[in-house]
């Protein structure tokens, strides 16, 4: 097992109540779920998103931490947070990176899979790409 190690697990949703397809606007949400893995503590201090629409429109976004922390986790934690996106098109992928602090000091990226987010397939839909 790496010393230094996080999992991403991603749940994506469209979000027909939050979303006007009329005036291009299409909204969704996802759940987040960062699980150490590695052999020791970390903390997620920010994030690097790179989103893009159907369209081929690039947004990036970077911030500190997620939904307004910044974990602390030990060996077997998890942390779940959801999120949310909108795009002007029906269609559109997510991904990037987390940048990481172990206990120890040691600095690390964690990435996000690339994921998509698709209104096409109604509430529920987007999918991870593996």
């Amino acid at each position: 097992m790496p010393k230094y190690q996080f999992s991403v697990e991603i749940d994506p949703q469209y979000l027909p109540d939050q979303s006007e397809p009329a005036r291009e606007l299409f909204g969704f949400a996802y759940t987040i779920t960062v699980h150490n893995t590695g052999e020791v503590p970390a903390q997620l201090i920010s994030r690097h998103w790179i989103i893009t629409d159907s369209r081929g429109h690039v947004e990036e976004v970077k911030g500190l931490g997620v939904v307004g922390q910044q974990p602390l986790l030990r060996p077997g934690e998890a942390f779940q947070y959801t999120s949310g996106s909108r795009l002007r098109t029906p269609s559109g992928t997510m991904h990037g990176s987390y940048f990481c602090v172990a206990e120890d000091g040691e600095r690390f990226e964690v990435p996000i899979p690339m994921f998509v987010l698709d209104a096409a397939g109604g509430p529920g839909g987007g999918r991870v790409l593996h």
